[in-house]
């Protein structure tokens, strides 16, 4: 399974603001849903107060669950290369922050597929978190989920109109992305305005706001 090789970076490395270290340890203690979750609670959100990047993607996954690293997948190396970033500056906290919808992985349908994140996360202690970060200049909503939450009524009837329209949230620092899975190839396919139009504005700002230019 694709993700990160060779030595994993720090689970939770300490920042610069005792408080924010002090909520994440409570984060990563939460059993509010523990009765649903099928692999046992694993919270997974990673962050340091002078981050310029907030990541709001979906829940973990198994291999996720099993790391305690986000995005420690094959959906993670496409982000990875979406935003032209190197493993060491994506999981460095004080560049990057990850703060999925849900923490803990879900399970999956009958089916197949992972189910939803769980509803209890956000309400509890996205709003928490987020006021330990006053330096974030783009916001990554990935997904449907994450557009749902911070988009509002502002999102369009469906999510490849929303992120098609992406330069309208811009302003206000947010960007609306499809998911990175091997499941969305196709729509990448079938949408190339995606890597023609979005990705450039995506990897400028990125640039433009780690000084990497």
């Amino acid at each position: 399974m694709a993700g990160v090789t060779g030595e994993l970076p720090e689970i939770d490395p300490p920042g610069d603001d005792p408080a924010l270290d002090d909520l994440l340890v409570n984060v990563r203690a939460c059993r509010i849903c523990e009765g649903a979750l099928p692999l046992g609670p694993r919270p997974v959100v990673r962050m340091a107060a002078g981050a310029k990047i907030l990541v709001i993607g979906q829940a973990p996954g198994t291999r996720v669950h099993e790391t305690s690293l986000p995005w420690n997948d094959a959906s993670g190396d496409r982000l990875r290369d979406w935003l032209q970033m190197t493993v060491e500056d994506f999981y460095d906290p004080a560049k990057l922050a990850i703060m999925p919808m849900g923490f803990c992985y879900p399970g999956r349908f009958e089916r197949g597929g992972d189910l939803p994140p769980r509803p209890e996360c956000a309400p509890t202690w996205h709003d928490e978190l987020l006021r330990h970060l006053p330096d974030i200049g783009l916001t990554l909503l990935i997904g449907q989920y994450a557009q749902e939450r911070y988009l509002g009524p502002r999102r369009a009837k469906s999510m490849t109109e929303t992120v098609h329209r992406f330069d309208e949230y811009l302003p206000d620092g947010l960007l609306p992305m499809p998911h990175p899975s091997w499941r969305n190839t196709g729509w990448i396919k079938k949408n190339p305005w995606f890597e023609v139009d979005l990705l450039p504005v995506l990897r400028d700002r990125v640039h433009r706001l780690l000084g990497t230019n």
